[in-house]
């Protein structure tokens, strides 16, 4: 007598269960896009800003007919670039590509897992041997650029060659890095490659929380005061030798004749902000400011919940009649924390009404 065999069959999965799926693989899919898309563009941005380095090396290097263009060279060619292609070739940009193809004149040793920041790192790194190595290690351990930034800084690779206990050393640097390390670079927050592709409203793209949403609407209130306000720029660059900073916005005042900063911070107000604010207004004086204007304003503005401080900032030439001529025209302290209450509410009731609709 035969017996039945009985076949278990799975049971049906749910609608729920099936939408998961689909989504984890058109997450997949979108991943790898991404990844092809920002290898494809590393490739070619890393290539275009070596042969823009080249060129100028070249061109300096071409003869005394050439020689009366000296110092004037860069900013000149920042002008004219910037003018037709954006601040991905301002006069700071220029001089790490010449620096790059200085410090790589072989392009083809080049490795192309690495992007333009991490080849704007490297090209400080003074030791052609631990540059090399930096390179090689970066592209291999597929280092972010803020971890290869944060090797540098700690003299890995002399650490590496002067250490008995390598693998203790290794460890340290594997345990510390890994806060660091990205798997995947998001392009639309990337500054340096929004530059270079000369997308717009570069600051927009960049804020992308609430509290960063009130410089949107305090462009706006500082432009309706009528006291002299004109504006320059939001997310406006500036370089030392070594790193890039980000001011949020960026006025000149007729009246007073200077520019004044703007800085938001999301959280409390510490002394390194106020650090910070006084060394943006140091560098702002010493690159942007010309010889007929007054010394450069910096106001903090700290967008707490409970509390908005605000902070002004005017280091050297401080004569006390100008301070006082300075607080005739800037807004006050109230006027200002007034304004980001009053925004602050406007767009957290915006925030729950979209909630709600969706």
């Amino acid at each position: 007598m035969s017996k039945k065999v009985i076949m278990k069959t799975a049971p049906a999965l749910s609608a729920s269960a099936k939408m998961e799926g689909l989504l984890d693989q058109l997450r997949t899919l979108i991943q790898d896009a991404r990844q092809q898309v920002l290898r494809v563009v590393d490739v070619v941005q890393v290539r275009t800003c070596w042969e823009i380095g080249r060129h100028i090396v070249e061109f300096e290097q071409g003869g005394t007919d050439r020689a009366q263009y000296g110092v004037k060279l860069i900013p000149g060619l920042a002008e004219r670039l910037t003018a037709e292609f954006g601040k991905g070739f301002d006069a700071s940009n220029l001089r790490y590509m010449r620096l790059f193809y200085q410090a790589f004149p072989n392009c083809d040793a080049l490795r192309h897992e690495l992007s333009w920041t991490h080849y704007r790192t490297l090209s400080r790194v003074d030791n052609p041997r631990a540059r090399e190595w930096y390179m090689i290690e970066a592209a291999t351990q597929q280092w972010s650029s803020r971890a290869l930034e944060r090797q540098i800084n700690t003299l890995y690779y002399e650490r590496l060659l002067s250490s008995s206990d390598r693998p203790a050393v290794e460890q340290e640097a594997t345990t510390m890095l890994a806060p660091l390390q990205q798997n995947t670079r998001d392009f639309v927050h990337d500054p340096v490659l929004l530059e270079f592709l000369g997308l717009p409203d570069t600051g927009r793209l960049l804020e992308a929380d609430l509290e960063k949403e009130l410089i949107n609407k305090l462009q706006a209130f500082l432009m309706e005061l009528g006291k002299g306000f004109a504006f320059v720029a939001r997310q406006q660059r500036i370089s030392t030798e070594s790193s890039d900073f980000y001011i949020d916005l960026v006025f000149y005042n007729y009246l007073l004749k200077c520019f004044v900063l703007f800085d938001l911070k999301t959280g409390k107000l510490t002394h390194q902000d106020i650090g910070q604010m006084d060394m943006y207004v140091r560098l702002y004086d010493d690159l942007k400011r010309g010889s007929d204007d007054n010394p450069t304003v910096g106001i903090i503005l700290c967008a707490q919940k409970d509390v908005s401080v605000v902070r002004y900032s005017v280091l050297h030439e401080n004569e006390q009649l100008f301070a006082s001529k300075y607080k005739l025209v800037l807004p006050t302290e109230d006027e200002l924390r007034a304004e980001l209450d009053r925004e602050r509410a406007w767009l957290i009731e915006q925030k729950i009404m979209e909630k709600e609709t969706e």
